[in-house]
């Protein structure tokens, strides 16, 4: 039964969607236009509770090889964020629920024998809380944060599959699967989002999930940066560039890449193919990479690196001459 687990958790999150975007939840917990958005509607903000539901549905067939300290941060971060989709909550409190959760995964994960080395303690922490965070950062067109969902844990449980280990493969591909499922409503013209209840703990699972691997020697420590390097790039980028222009970083904003390829006319749609794209050939390097030599690996790094700088400084050329036509458009 337990190769079954992707299934269920595809079909719960596809029907339980429906049900959720079209009945009085869905008329409740709505996305009000701000900002950041790039929508002009409200759009129903119910997506994360179907997405969630269908993981852990699909899990439930998997729970003998579930750690406790991924499973109880998964569901508080999920309860939190619901609460902040439907009431609201401040920054500081949301940052402390994140911490709090990446505290107990760091702790859960080093008392069971599945822990870090001391020295990279700190540092897988602040990872947590920042993938937690940017992941619903990007969650902001129609596909994406579900797209790179798909693709992420997808290219996730290929590499822990090809280490041996099937059941954290089939805890991986149910994640990507209940992504599938809710990018039926969710791919454009959005019928529904993710909200925070989808997006944090997606965020969430994608560093911890990463960090297990890399601890268990099926990947890299490199590997979950890049397969999920299309995320990491543009909200790391735009959140230093922010934070040197003296922006308040808590401040909604339409400044991420993704978000200035949509107004720039790509849309929705094709913003999505392309990202697509990119989140495959991330994934697939990454997966062939693990193979390599180190210097091999290195190479491949860097490679990325230097793709990601050309794409951002040709997006934030583009990005000039677009408003430097708006502005003369305007004038006139």
């Amino acid at each position: 039964m337990t190769y079954f687990a992707p299934l269920v958790s595809a079909l719960v999150t596809l029907v339980l969607t429906f049900i959720l975007m079209t009945g009085k939840t869905g008329a409740i917990v709505r996305d009000i236009p701000n900002e950041r958005s790039l929508h002009s509607t409200p759009v129903p903000r119910v997506g994360g509770i179907a997405l969630m539901a269908g993981v852990l549905s699909g899990w439930a067939l998997l729970m003998p090889f579930l750690a406790w300290w991924i499973l109880l941060p998964v569901l508080g971060l999920f309860a939190l964020s619901l609460l902040d989709d439907m009431r609201g909550l401040s920054a500081g409190t949301r940052l402390i629920g994140h911490f709090l959760a990446a505290l107990v995964a760091v702790a859960g994960a080093w008392v069971s024998g599945a822990g870090v080395p001391l020295l990279w303690l700190i540092p897988v922490l602040l990872f947590i809380v920042w993938m937690a965070n940017l992941y619903n950062f990007m969650d902001g067109s129609d596909g994406l944060a579900g797209g790179m969902a798909w693709f992420g844990f997808g290219s996730y449980g290929i590499g822990a599959w090809l280490g041996g280990n099937e059941m954290f493969a089939l805890l991986n591909f149910s994640v990507a699967a209940a992504a599938l499922g809710f990018l039926f409503y969710n791919f454009h013209p959005a019928r529904v989002f993710m909200g925070d209840a989808g997006s944090i703990p997606l965020g969430f699972l994608a560093a911890v999930f990463g960090m297990s691997g890399w601890q268990t020697g099926y990947w890299p420590l490199w590997f979950p940066l890049l397969v999920f390097s299309p995320f990491v790039a543009d909200a790391t980028v735009t959140l230093l560039k922010r934070a040197r222009r003296g922006e308040r970083l808590s401040q909604a904003h339409r400044s991420h890449y993704y978000q200035r390829l949509v107004q720039m006319g790509w849309g929705h749609r094709n913003t999505a193919l392309a990202e697509y794209a990119l989140m495959l050939l991330a994934g697939i390097s990454a997966l062939w990479g693990v193979g390599l030599a180190h210097t091999a690996q290195g190479c491949l790094l860097l490679g990325w690196g230097m793709v990601y700088l050309a794409l951002m400084g040709w997006i934030d050329k583009c990005w000039r001459e677009y408003q430097s036509t708006e502005k003369k458009a305007a004038d006139a």
